[in-house]
This record gives structure tokens, C-alpha cells and sequence, in this order.
């Protein structure tokens, strides 16, 4: 498909990616697979990104790439120790039946029909996040998933595979920060998130983000890592959302928000406020669990305590689960050590492990589904200048699962 029938039809969704069904292997891999031979569907920065972690994770091999981008699908392939196929058209990479699993990494709108696609070829999936756009993209891939129990699906959240979130979750879930009051989130850049485009034709395919057809914007690409996590700690789904935002900073022809300020409130009467700038970055990326004992401090890949009262700033013991005796760090508090990978290598062998199990990743359909519904309400919340509240409907969805 070449790019001027592209800027024609004037949707990504048309370029090669009509929604059909493919018929293709329906075989499950066993343990007595030794590898799972993995197709990577788009293979920009985060697609790419991931074939060095597959690369030296065992039992894991990447066999073919896709994207309609001839030099990201080079790039891709530069990335592959060993042989790759190549392929422009996903549906040719589904119809391959030596390809057991694949990985989804392509612009937000463009994630439930591909994915159903690949659900249609039997082919297990690791569907980078936010799981789909829009309620009813939700419920299709639901109900199409549904159909096909014995297939592994993972959303990739990350941060739900990483064994220090994992560990923090199961501290706060046994009393560390005693009740939970709140949460402030927030994920802060200073830049203008646009890529180089070598064409004017391809600045809505390459910057996709920036156009509320394709893109979540802000909330779907970056908050919705921290909605994902406060909602698995508390178990719940958001009661109602409000939010604002705009475009201040930079006026460049972009449709979705250059910033963004969410207040969630749950169930439970825990309140989770979401911040995200691209015009300062003091902070960076922070989460702040705040209960009435204490307060647990996340970055990427560190975590802190800080509790309430009286408390001196001096070596001590911190508790079984961590089992250090560390040094108190102003203005967070005492770190909480924990040994890790890198989280999207260990999403990555989370899923491995899922495929060869036969067991549900503890980032899956359902847990996306929640976070995906979350993070539309957000946006509806901002469109709109409206309150959103969660509605039955959803629950249907959900239940389906």
C-alpha cells in the first residue's frame, strides 16, 4: 500500500489493516516447545525496542516482523539475532503458521481489530497497552477473546509484571502504609513528543499520537500505566472521573492534550489525582501511595518509604519483606530494595511463562479491559468538559471475561 492511497483514505485504519478474519494455526504450544517463535506487528520505537529482551530471553525467538514503514521495518529486523521474515501486511504474518505468538505494538485505535485478527489465527498475543480505544473496540475484543479460551492474551502494562511494583503491592496490601487515603501520580516531560517525519504525507502515520482518530493522547500512553496500578492495588474500577486539559504549550496543529490533570474518585472513597506535562519535567514519573501510617514513593524502578509520626532518620531495620537495614534519603524516605529486572523483560518472560503454563499473566484481557475503560472515561471526561461515571454496561463487559 503506498502512501499516497494512504493520505487518500485519510485513516490508518484503511492502510492494509482492514478488519478480517484469518484463518490460520490453531495449534497451543506445549512445554515440550522449546521456543515460541514471536512476530512483531509494528515495529516503531516500542516494538523494536522490545526485540533486544526477546533476544536474550530463552525460549523466545523473534521470527518475523511487520510494519507498512519500510525503514522501521528495517530497523526491526536489524535488531533480530538470526533470521526474521519480513512483512508489510500483517495479515501475510498471521497466515504464517510457524508463528506461535505475537506482539501488537501499533498507534492505539489500530489494537482491537488486528488483534482479533490475530485471535481469528490462533495465535497467542501480547497486546502492548492501552488495550483498545473506545467502549465498543473494548467489548469486540472481549467477546472475540472469549470465544477462544485456550489462547494467552497479555496487556502490556509493564509495570503489573515488575516484581518491585509486585512486592510494593503486596506491602501496602498487608497494612505497611495502614489505611489508604490517596494517590498523586504524575509523569512529567519537557518535549514536544513529535518525530522526525521524512515526508509531510506520513506526519499522521508517524505522529500518530497527536490526533485524537489514532490517539488516547497523554492519558492512554502515559497515565494509563499509573490508572492500571492504583486500580490493582485498591481491586477496584473508578466510580467517576473528572479531568481538564488543553492545548498551552505547543501550538503545532496537534488535536490531543499537551497537558493533562485527572481526579479519579473509587469506590472505596480513595481519591487518585493523575498529572502529565510535556512542557516541565520536574519529577519525571512518580507515584505516591498515601495511606494513615505512611507513604510508599515509586519512580521506574526504586521505592521508598515515608512513614507518618514520630520517626527518627537514622539506620534501622525496615521490615521482613524488604530485609535491608538502609540509610534514610531525604525527601523520600527509606528505599525499599528489591532485586528486578527490567520490567518489559520481565513482561516478556511473564508471557513465556504464561504461553508454556497454560496459565492467565497477571497482566491480562481483564485487568487491560479495566484500565481501558478508565482511561476512556478520562477522555470523555475532558472532551467533554463532563463529570463520568462508570455505568452497568461496563460491568457487562467485564463479566464477559
Amino acid at each position: 500500500m503506498d502512501r499516497r492511497r494512504f493520505v487518500k483514505k485519510g485513516s490508518l485504519a484503511v492502510l492494509a489493516l482492514t478488519a478480517t478474519s484469518v484463518k490460520g494455526n490453531f495449534n497451543i504450544l506445549s512445554k515440550a516447545n522449546n521456543t515460541i517463535n514471536i512476530g512483531i506487528i509494528g515495529t516503531g520505537d516500542r516494538g523494536s525496542g522490545l526485540i533486544p529482551f526477546i533476544n536474550d530471553i530463552e525460549g523466545m525467538q523473534v521470527a518475523a516482523c511487520c510494519d507498512i514503514l519500510p525503514f522501521r521495518l528495517e530497523n526491526g529486523l536489524k535488531k533480530v539475532e538470526g533470521k526474521a521474515k519480513a512483512y508489510k501486511d500483517y495479515r501475510q504474518l498471521l497466515d504464517n503458521k510457524d508463528i506461535d505468538a505475537v506482539i501488537v505494538a501499533v498507534p492505539f485505535s489500530m489494537h482491537a481489530h488486528i488483534e482479533i485478527d490475530a485471535i481469528n489465527a490462533g495465535k497467542h498475543i501480547y497486546g502492548e497497552k492501552t488495550l483498545a480505544k473506545g467502549y465498543d473496540a473494548i467489548k469486540q475484543l472481549i467477546d472475540k477473546k472469549f470465544e477462544r479460551q485456550n489462547l494467552i492474551f497479555q496487556t502490556g502494562h509493564q509495570y503489573h509484571s515488575s516484581r518491585l511494583y509486585a512486592n510494593v503491592v503486596k506491602m501496602i496490601k498487608n497494612g505497611k502504609i495502614g489505611k489508604i487515603t490517596a494517590f498523586e501520580c504524575q509523569w512529567n516531560r519537557n518535549g514536544n513528543w513529535r518525530r522526525e517525519v521524512p515526508s509531510p504525507d506520513l506526519e499522521r502515520l508517524i505522529n500518530w499520537r497527536m490526533y485524537r482518530e489514532y490517539s488516547g493522547g497523554l492519558a492512554a500512553e502515559l497515565c494509563s500505566h499509573q490508572i492500571d496500578f492504583v486500580n490493582w492495588v485498591l481491586d477496584e474500577t473508578p466510580k467517576q472521573v473528572v479531568g481538564v486539559g488543553g492545548i498551552d504549550y505547543w501550538k503545532d496543529g496537534r488535536e490531543t492534550y499537551d497537558n493533562i490533570h485527572l481526579i479519579y474518585s473509587y469506590p472505596s472513597g480513595v481519591k487518585a489525582t493523575y498529572s502529565c506535562l510535556t512542557s516541565n519535567a520536574m519529577n519525571d514519573y512518580q507515584i505516591k501511595v498515601m495511606g494513615d501510617k505512611g507513604t510508599i514513593i515509586l519512580d521506574y524502578t526504586k521505592a521508598w518509604f515515608y512513614p507518618e509520626g514520630n520517626f527518627t532518620k537514622k539506620m534501622g531495620e525496615v521490615d521482613g519483606v524488604s530485609g535491608a537495614t538502609m540509610q534514610w534519603e531525604d525527601g523520600k524516605g527509606v528505599p525499599l530494595n528489591f532485586t528486578h529486572p527490567d520490567p518489559s523483560k520481565q513482561a516478556l518472560m511473564d508471557f513465556r511463562d504464561s504461553i508454556f503454563d497454560n496459565k492467565t499473566p497477571l497482566s491480562n484481557i481483564l485487568t487491560g479491559a479495566k484500565t481501558a475503560i478508565s482511561v476512556q472515561m478520562a477522555l470523555d471526561a475532558m472532551y467533554n468538559n463532563s463529570i463520568v461515571s462508570w455505568k452497568p454496561e461496563y460491568d457487562s463487559i467485564l463479566n464477559k471475561i
